[in-house]
């Protein structure tokens, strides 16, 4: 008699850690990617609610300043524009290297000199234009291009100032900041509509130099898009098909006119001889 042996739970059980591992890589990978899309939210959180002010700028060419100083005449009032080379030009003190520093450094370092002519001088420093750093705007809006960084610039004030278009996806507005490093720039996605409708200013980004904020057209405008530039190519042909034809349609409405016109002054010149 022939025993024979079934495979029972070994042979069942040895699967189970396969699919485990399975369950458990897929958990890893997604529980990975929503820590990394967190991560790059927090980031751009923790942006806005930094504390950016001019007194924090980084002056840099060609950014002018203006200086402050009551009990120094002699820079008093100064506009300077900053050169290339990193400097400015002041009566009494001569050139002074302010590139690389912020506002509230270049006034310590003005008090300094000017304590060798003046008693404990105070001196205030103000950038009074924003001509070195850029952040960008991109897409369907009325006025994209580079703007000016000042420090104090957000999302919703970009956006009034570069005005949407009725094509624009405003409900996918992305902001991408870059990076030195490979793969350390960060996206985010805002929600404009929501975000005016709901009065939530949460995802009101607040800007860093360098940021490039993309409007993308809507579904529509976007096959749209596509298909007038399938179009491109061959609408040439077809104007040159259509103008013979416009300008004989309206050669044939001046003749019309000129007819009637003449119609009417036979009709006229009839009528008198008539009475």
């Amino acid at each position: 008699m022939v025993v024979r042996r079934t495979r029972t739970g070994p042979a069942k059980m040895g699967g189970m850690p396969r699919v485990c591992g399975a369950i458990g890589l897929a958990t890893a990978l997604f529980a990975g990617g929503c820590a990394s899309k967190h991560d790059q939210m927090v980031a751009f959180l923790r942006s806005h609610e930094a504390e950016v002010s001019t007194g924090h700028y980084v002056v840099r060419p060609p950014d002018a300043l203006t200086i402050n100083a009551p009990s120094a005449p002699e820079v008093d009032g100064a506009v300077q524009m900053v050169r290339a080379d990193g400097k400015i030009v002041l009566r009494l003190l001569g050139e002074v290297d302010v590139a690389g520093l912020t506002t509230e450094e270049i006034a310590q370092k003005l008090k300094v000199q000017l304590a060798r002519y003046y008693v404990d001088p105070e001196v205030v420093v103000q950038v009074s234009g924003y001509n070195s750093q850029f952040y960008y705007v991109f897409g369907e809006v009325s006025s994209p291009g580079p703007k000016r960084y000042t420090g104090r610039d957000t999302l919703v004030m970009a956006l009034a100032d570069a005005h949407p278009t009725f094509l624009a996806w405003r409900s996918q507005i992305r902001i991408v900041r870059p990076s030195v490093q490979e793969g350390g720039q960060k996206v985010i996605t805002v929600d404009l509509d929501r975000m005016l409708r709901v009065g939530d200013q949460t995802m009101n980004i607040l800007l860093q130099e360098g940021d490039a904020i993309e409007i993308p057209p809507t579904p529509l405008a976007w096959v749209g898009q596509r298909v007038r530039e399938l179009m491109y190519p061959v609408s040439p042909v077809l104007e040159a098909y259509s103008s013979p034809a416009a300008a004989v349609t309206s050669t044939r409405t001046i003749n019309e006119g000129v007819d009637s016109s003449d119609d009417h002054e036979r009709s006229g010149l009839l009528s008198r001889f008539a009475r």
